[in-house]
């Protein structure tokens, strides 16, 4: 099993100021902790792509070509890349190109995304969400495929007969994994393609994601996929420290964004209770000492038979030097352990 790092590029506000914090200072910081998870082991990175002014980064495959640069082992992923707002021809050239400059190394994670920000700021109707999404997976798994396209759909000009370069290595393919929150019909979908999955549990029991993943893996069969190619990984907000002070501070970062994006969304600001409960051994929270986290990651290699799991590990925005420790811990001490 492969054990990896994601991040969003949260951004504190300075309380001083009032307002977030520099985005180019945290940039630097990323890409600065992903040589770190190189060096300590991590299998993979993965970068979120994100339009609001409490995210550092909208460009993933431009921080993501940054780290390789830094990098030799670990792999590198967009988590995720929203493909509903995006040009499936630039996201397979961009990321055929951090392909090329890491000697193979680059990953694409496609989903809906969990904000809107980019429909609008990119021009497209939120009135095609689903149908936006289902036509640029086609044809971004063609061109992942063939090197001369010809194509058709409703919602973007046709190809016809039309080269897409550079190519990446292997045969031009990259690994493109379908990112889910939990919908049966983006499941389903993923199954019958063949693609890899990658699930988000960010709240409540993972185990109430058994009955998901069963049905991904029954149907990825029953369309004729091998089985020995299968893969599935978790996503999850994970955070590691042995000091208990640090573990009980890290619930105000936590709580900080929550309530960011929950009072947009209608939810109640967050609680102790939920954070607590969320660490328990049954709780979708990933949050505690090496001990705590590796039982819990070795536990949902037992539920769910994943092949990767990935811990979000910026939520909030913990300071730098926090950050680098609970990646150490995660790659020198978890990893390890869980393995």
């Amino acid at each position: 099993m492969e054990l990896g790092i994601g991040m969003f590029g949260d951004l504190a506000v300075d309380q001083s100021t009032g307002k977030y914090k520099d985005a180019g200072i945290k940039i630097r910081e990323i890409i600065d902790q992903v040589k770190l998870m190189d060096e300590v082991g991590i299998d993979v990175f993965a970068m979120g792509e994100h339009h609001r002014p409490d995210y550092a980064v909208s460009s993933p495959e431009i921080v993501l070509a940054a780290a390789a640069s830094v990098t030799g082992n670990i792999k590198l992923a967009s988590g995720v890349t929203v493909l509903s707002s995006s040009e499936p021809v630039k996201v397979y050239e961009d990321f055929a190109t951090l392909d090329l400059i890491s000697d193979g190394r680059a990953e694409i994670f496609v989903g809906r995304g969990s904000f809107i920000e980019s429909f609008p700021l990119y021009g497209y109707s939120l009135n095609d969400y689903e149908e936006l999404f289902d036509e640029k997976l086609e044809l971004l798994l063609k061109i992942n495929s063939e090197e001369n396209v010809s194509w058709s759909g409703k919602l973007r000009a046709p190809m016809q007969n039309q080269t897409v370069y550079p190519r990446a290595k292997n045969g031009g393919k990259l690994p493109i994994w379908r990112a889910v929150g939990g919908t049966p019909q983006s499941v389903l979908s993923a199954a019958k393609l063949g693609m890899p999955l990658v699930v988000a549990i960010i709240g409540g029991m993972p185990i109430q994601f058994k009955n998901l993943i069963n049905f991904y893996k029954q149907e990825y069969l029953k369309a004729g996929h091998p089985e020995s190619e299968m893969q599935i990984a978790i996503h999850s907000h994970t955070f590691v420290s042995e000091d208990p002070k640090v573990i009980n501070g890290y619930f105000h970062n936590y709580k900080s964004q929550m309530d960011r994006i929950g009072s947009a969304r209608g939810w109640a600001p967050y609680t102790k209770m939920q954070y607590e409960g969320g660490r328990s051994e049954d709780g979708a929270l990933f949050i505690g000492n090496v001990n705590e986290v590796a039982d819990k990651i070795a536990y949902m290699k037992e539920i769910f038979g994943i092949t990767r799991f990935i811990g979000h590990m910026d939520v909030g925005a913990p300071e730098d030097d926090i950050m680098r420790k609970s990646i150490e811990l995660f790659g020198e001490k978890v990893g390890p352990q869980v393995k």
